[in-house]
């Protein structure tokens, strides 16, 4: 394996030597960088360790830069950063941790570059890449981290079980990491996962949010939630999604498992977008399913209003899990709320006035929509997904003609409440409200045409059936 740089980063590397050099101070690189270029993946995250002070590294790196770069402090972390072209660049002086039981804030102190690399989570984290004078370049590895980058293994520097009751949060790094890069967790590191899984209560409910972002943004999600739930993680930090797991059977009759199900739909949803939003809505499309679950003798297994409960459960899980309340949240509803639209109407023919309502009300997410009830079609009788992949697309080509001639997407009717009002001499009221929904409902269902002359006619008869 080689350390993989560029020219223009090389350059910038011997600068920091020289500043290093300047201050006395012995410096590295370290962390996720070193492990990154070695597996030759893109980082522009640079950490540097110097046995020094950190921030007095970046300002004297900083005054040697042309155009000089602002150096921005954190003081109570004893870090600083600085920005050049696409490289984001944060030195800290090297330190030795210790953890109480109530917090995974460490206290700190000055150390070695052992002793960096001692409280570093992983192996393949903990490598330092030398940028002095007398060993420019070379890789030093206390921990093996090279060749756990080369077996593709995920295994602590130290003991796993204090590394992860010092830090818990590195539990949730572990799974990460794992679906991530693909490797796989040391038998230890995973046991270790399981018996201090309940620790992570004590982890902001934000950090390990990111964390779950980190693993729905990675290419195939289902690899990191199927972790959180073999480790026991997953029942603390997310309980609403366990529920979905398991198979009731009532006389012979059972239904499929929703939570693997719901993974299945974000991997599906993960190979075509990259949009996080879209993938929550895939995360949370049956959420509703297990509080909704019923058995009917004729029917069988129901889970009938699943989608608008589901829409409102998402608003309680984003709040929950400190995620935005914003027009983020009220687009993971209404595709959970909408899901099964797409889908009923490739079972029955397909109507103009149906197709209509489905763009109005989706507006500008249809396509996410349609991408996200693509994804759901999920079963292992093939002759049923070809069956309803071959609707979908008649679907498709039914959504692109209506969009052509109706232009539904963020649609408003052509008459107004100030139209009708000046028409007809009224008020604000119910009688306005009610008129413009039975144009709205007319031009949908097809029985008026999508103009102001058609939408005025009608307008005129509802009223006189009124007086």
């Amino acid at each position: 394996m080689v350390f993989n740089i560029t020219p223009e980063e090389r350059k910038v590397f011997e600068l920091i030597a020289k500043a290093a050099t300047n201050c006395n101070y012995p410096v590295y690189l370290v962390g996720g960088f070193v492990r990154d270029r070695i597996l030759a993946r893109q980082s522009d995250d640079v950490d540097v360790v110097c046995v020094g002070d950190g921030i007095h590294l970046a300002e004297e790196l900083a005054r040697m830069m042309w155009p000089v770069p602002r150096v921005t402090v954190f003081k109570r972390f004893g870090t600083a950063m600085l920005k050049h072209r696409n490289m984001e660049i944060e030195f800290v002086g090297a330190r030795r941790e210790s953890y109480s039981a109530f917090s995974r804030n460490p206290m700190v102190e000055n150390g070695s570059l052992e002793d960096d690399q001692n409280r570093r989570d992983f192996t393949i984290n903990a490598m330092a890449v030398s940028l002095n004078e007398e060993d420019f370049g070379m890789i030093i590895d206390p921990f093996n981290g090279l060749h756990h980058l080369e077996i593709k293994l995920i295994k602590t520097p130290l003991d796993p079980e204090k590394t992860f009751s010092d830090d818990p949060l590195r539990m949730m790094r572990a799974v990460r990491f794992s679906t991530q890069l693909g490797f796989d967790i040391h038998p230890d590191t995973y046991s270790a996962i399981s018996k201090y899984k309940s620790r992570i209560k004590i982890i902001s409910k934000e950090r390990i949010t990111i964390e779950i972002e980190k693993i729905m943004a990675s290419q195939k999600p289902s690899i990191g939630f199927k972790l959180l739930f073999d480790t026991g993680l997953l029942q603390i930090i997310f309980p609403e999604l366990v529920a979905l797991h398991g198979v009731e059977t009532i006389d012979g009759i059972g239904h499929k498992d929703n939570f693997y199900h719901t993974l299945e739909v974000l991997d599906n949803v993960a190979q075509e977008s990259n949009n996080i939003w879209l993938r929550w809505a895939a995360l949370l499309h049956d959420i509703a399913k297990p509080p909704t679950k019923r058995f009917d003798k004729e029917l069988g297994w129901t889970f009938h209003g699943h989608e608008t409960l589901g829409a409102i459960m998402v608003g309680k899980i984003f709040k929950n899990l400190r995620l935005p309340l914003d027009h983020k949240m009220k687009y993971v509803q209404k595709l959970v709320k909408l899901h099964l639209r797409p889908i009923a109407l490739t079972k029955e023919e397909i109507t103009d006035s149906a197709v209509r309502r489905l763009v109005f009300e989706a507006s500008d997410d249809i396509d996410d929509l349609m991408l996200l009830a693509k994804a759901d079609i999920t079963s292992k009788n093939e002759k049923k997904v070809d069956r309803f992949k071959k609707n979908y697309e008649n679907l498709i080509i039914k959504i692109a003609e209506i969009e052509e001639s109706d232009r539904m997407r963020n649609w408003q009717p052509p008459i107004t409440g100030e139209d009708i009002m000046r028409e007809f001499s009224l008020p604000p009221g119910r009688i306005v409200g009610n008129l413009k929904t039975a144009v709205r409902e007319a031009i949908l269902d097809g029985i008026i045409a999508n103009d102001y002359d058609a939408a005025l006619e009608f307008v005129k008869e509802e009223f006189e059936k009124m007086e």
